[in-house]
């Protein structure tokens, strides 16, 4: 097996993962709503299968490359199939609590599982500095092609109840059923990676990084966290649960837009791959992430469904370019045999954060104002780049150096 097949192989995987986000990002929420629990349950639980994934990502910072990526890919995907069987056989909030975790259940509707954090650290080792961002541009490209694929699948739970006269509880369950298969189908898949994914040498410890690695990890994880905190206030779940109340939307109209979200999340990772060859990581990062969280913050006063989807779909066709281009950019300032610790903190620090920020967001919708987690994300994320912006202006890749 070549380069290009484990390539091709992660590429899967990922795409059956994010489609299982990308379903559980629109019809979390409102599941959970269905089932009678409140904003601050949703919350909650939600917050619960962002920090079960935190709990993993920090395991494959101690342990991930000594059992071998592999291994860690597999049981990760078995897990997630767990929480989607859980989901489907029990409405007691206590049991919920204790299987998103296990499962972590990815609300967010943007795939940043434990998982994906290996598939970070592997896939730059898979492919030169010059095709590194080009590299996470394509496999964000197929990642979220299946997040729009899930999203357009959310309206499965009410199309399987007018076909089958099923109660609507009921085809929820058969669908939380199929979650599970994703995951034991992702399992499968992983199987037939080559020993090329691992590392040739064990990821170092925080005391054997190197000093000018350890500088550069660490504040961009401080970083990212300021940038996590708010997008816990806006994962899928929650934004879908706020259009589903506040304008009435269905399931259907939900799956529709939340499809279109994710359409343009991947056409802007190309997008990404390309403007970053003209003006840099960086740049790119933060000049495309600005306006995207303007855009956030004027949803909240669109008067109807119409203008405020327009306003979302503006923001998500440019909040994911500093995806792949961040990826890259951690990827470039490290050694390769730091890149799973280098990913395992940003990415934890990420998690960490998000569960947080997703705990919170329940509450301030249900305590302050129902559309204050979108203004206050929104404020988060403005504050994040330009931090980011003066911290890192001056550090380049190698590519960018040369």
């Amino acid at each position: 097996m070549n380069n290009r097949a484990d390539v091709a192989l992660l590429c899967l995987t990922g795409f059956l993962r994010s489609f299982a986000t990308g379903l559980m990002g629109v019809i979390f929420g409102v599941y959970l709503f269905r089932l009678g629990h409140n904003s601050a349950e949703i919350g909650i639980l939600t917050a619960a299968g962002l920090a079960g994934m935190a709990a993993a990502t920090a395991f494959i910072i101690w342990r991930g490359d000594g059992i071998g990526r592999k291994r860690a890919f597999i049981a990760f995907s078995l897990l997630s199939a767990v929480g989607g069987a859980g989901l489907a056989l029990t409405a007691n909030f206590s049991a919920l609590l204790v299987l998103m975790f296990l499962g972590m259940v990815n609300a967010m509707g943007a795939d940043r599982s434990a998982a994906y954090a290996l598939e970070q650290a592997a896939l730059p080792g898979l492919v030169s500095d010059r095709q590194r961002t080009w590299a996470f541009s394509w496999y964000h490209f197929v990642l979220d092609a299946g997040g729009a694929a899930g999203a357009l699948a959310a309206g499965l739970p009410v199309l399987l109840s007018r076909s089958y006269g099923m109660t609507i509880l009921a085809a929820y369950k058969a669908v939380f059923l199929g979650y599970a298969g994703l995951g034991v189908a992702a399992a499968i898949a992983y199987s037939l990676l080559s020993r090329r994914i691992e590392t040739a040498k064990a990821a170092p410890s925080a005391q054997k990084l190197s000093p000018k690695s350890k500088q550069h990890v660490f504040r961009l994880a401080g970083l990212f966290a300021i940038d996590s905190f708010g997008g816990g206030f806006l994962t899928d779940a929650v934004v879908a649960y706020w259009f589903f109340r506040r304008f009435g939307a269905s399931e259907a109209e939900l799956g529709a837009i939340f499809f279109t979200v994710h359409v343009l999340n991947a056409l802007s990772h190309l997008g990404a791959g390309w403007l970053a060859q003209k003006i840099g990581l960086l740049k790119t990062m933060v000049f495309t992430h600005l306006p995207s969280s303007v855009f956030l913050i004027a949803v909240p006063f669109a008067p109807n469904l119409t203008i405020a989807a327009a306003l979302l779909l503006a923001r998500e066709s440019l909040v994911e370019m500093d995806v792949p281009t961040r990826q890259s950019y951690v990827a470039a300032v490290v050694q390769p045999h730091e890149r799973t610790f280098a990913a395992g903190v940003t990415n934890l620090s990420r998690s960490g954060f998000w569960a947080l920020g997703s705990a919170i967001a329940g509450a301030l919708m249900q305590g302050v104002a129902f559309s204050a987690p979108l203004i206050a994300g929104g404020g988060l994320k403005i504050g994040y780049d330009l931090l980011l912006y003066q911290k890192f202006r001056h550090i380049k890749p190698p590519e960018e150096r040369r």
